[in-house]
């Protein structure tokens, strides 16, 4: 029976004619199927899948170079386009619309023969720390279906913990892939922003958002943010920095300097038992040899405030072009102008969170509060860019705990808006910098769910990053 554990053993399955492509489909689709009530796919390309596997195994036996991630099954956050199929953002005001091209990100998959088996649930336009705003219904954590999976990238993180595909992609915005990846006991990637572009991402807040990867192990989410990494023409924002050989060399015996803020484990917010775990963690590092040491951090509490002004303003403005007439759900009501036409559809169309948000990030951007929010809120994130910056200075990486609980149980935080944002509070940081951050399941927690801990890094140095983590998962886990 076909098994996964890891690409490179994948490989070797196929090279030596133990497995095929197409067997790997159907046992995908298989799990899928067994796990629908999860909730974690809103589409499943089964067809398209089961042919373009026995296209790469025909492809193989008659000897062609194979790409990178050749048969490897991946599936894609509903805010990532792919040419001809549904993108809706798990909206109903996109419902049924189709993607007239693909995501660069997507473009470089196909590029290295990978197969995209499905489209995946998430909060509505990416907006969300639960899986419980999306128009399709609530994600279920797989560990236990009565807690939330994360969000916004719930389906995505999903996918790969129940075994329903070997990686995703996500977005994250304020922690969309990290959070979800802690609750669920994956690994969740968010490289630095403009490593990988953002063409064909819808998008929520452009300054903030990234795509990110779910794998199972380092080597994994290595190989694939080296195939989608890289220079885009059509996007401004990406970096033209050299993309690094990732997956090549993920041994390392350095001794490495770590920062970690004591404010943040001895916040009122965090469970004991994940601030105990971060800290043992110190503890066993600094026995191995590496330098740990207490950084003063002032701003952790503005750090969140901060966030939500500025990426509900960009929201406010990016989400301004879905009114109903060019694409996506138009109302069917009667109206006698287009005020009302536009007010109607959009009411109509968004949910409760995404109408909170853009409502929130109209007033911020308006006439009399603009410096009053915006402007503070844009001096925050320049000055913990450059106290972060200068902490980079003296050391590789800092360490923090990914978020201050485990998975909560379905609902519990529906009516609290507040305290559903500050459950951001460990992620946003890495967002507001633009550094890559990674989430790794070191731990389990008493009641059973898994918890990570989160390694951040200076910006572009996602190889650094990978090392040390996959060092953490083999040593610390």
């Amino acid at each position: 029976m076909f098994e996964f554990s890891s690409i490179e053993l994948y490989h070797a399955q196929l090279k030596e004619g133990r497995a095929t492509c197409l067997q790997a489909v159907e046992y995908y689709l298989r799990r899928i199927n067994a796990c629908l009530h999860l909730n974690a796919f809103i589409e499943i390309y089964k067809d398209e899948a089961l042919k373009r596997a026995s296209f790469l195994d025909e492809k193989r036996k008659q000897g062609k170079p194979i790409g990178k991630l050749h048969g490897v099954v991946i599936g894609l956050k509903d805010v990532i386009c792919y040419k001809d199929h549904k993108i809706s953002a798990s909206s109903k005001i996109l419902q049924n619309f189709t993607a007239v091209y693909s995501a660069t990100a997507v473009e470089h998959l196909l590029a290295e023969d990978a197969i995209i088996i499905g489209q995946l649930n998430c909060d509505e336009f990416a907006m969300g720390s639960t899986n419980e705003n999306s128009f399709y219904g609530k994600v279920l954590n797989a560990a236990d279906e009565t807690r939330i999976p994360g969000g916004s990238s719930g389906g995505s993180a999903v996918a790969v913990q129940a075994g329903l595909s070997m990686l995703s992609l996500g977005s994250d915005t304020g922690g969309s892939v990290r959070q979800p990846a802690d609750f669920c006991g994956i690994i969740g990637l968010k490289p630095t922003y403009g490593r990988i572009s953002r063409y064909g991402l819808i998008a929520y807040a452009s300054s903030f958002d990234q795509i990110g990867v779910f794998g199972n192990s380092i080597a994994d989410v290595s190989r694939v943010l080296e195939v989608i990494a890289g220079a885009d023409e059509f996007d401004s924002t990406v970096s033209n920095h050299a993309v690094d050989d990732y997956s090549s060399d993920l041994s390392t015996s350095k001794k490495y300097r770590f920062a970690f803020f004591q404010e943040a484990l001895d916040h009122p917010g965090i469970d004991p038992e994940i601030a105990l775990g971060i800290k043992e963690l110190i503890e066993k590092l600094k026995l191995d040899g590496h330098i740990v040491e207490a950084v003063k951090f002032d701003y952790l509490d503005y750090i969140v405030p901060a966030y939500y002004v500025l990426t509900t303003a960009e929201a406010s403005s990016n989400l301004s072009r879905f009114d109903g007439v060019k694409y996506g759900y138009r109302t069917n009501s009667t109206v006698n102008n287009l005020d009302e036409f536009y007010k109607q559809t959009r009411s109509e169309g968004f949910g409760k969170e995404v109408k909170r948000r853009i409502m929130l990030g109209t007033f911020v951007l308006s006439t009399g509060y603009y410096d009053a929010y915006f402007s503070k809120a844009q001096q925050v994130r320049k000055l913990v860019k450059d106290k972060t910056m200068e902490i980079f200075k003296d050391h590789d990486f800092i360490i923090l705990p990914t978020v201050p609980s485990t998975a909560f149980k379905i609902g519990e935080k529906m009516n609290d808006p507040i305290a559903m944002y500050l459950a951001d509070i460990y992620t946003v940081m890495a967002n507001l910098i633009g550094a890559p951050a990674i989430s790794l399941p070191l731990f389990t927690h008493s009641n059973g769910m898994p918890f990570g801990a989160q390694v951040m890094a200076n910006n572009f140095h996602e190889l650094s990053l990978l090392r040390v983590s996959n060092h953490l998962m083999q040593n610390y886990k």
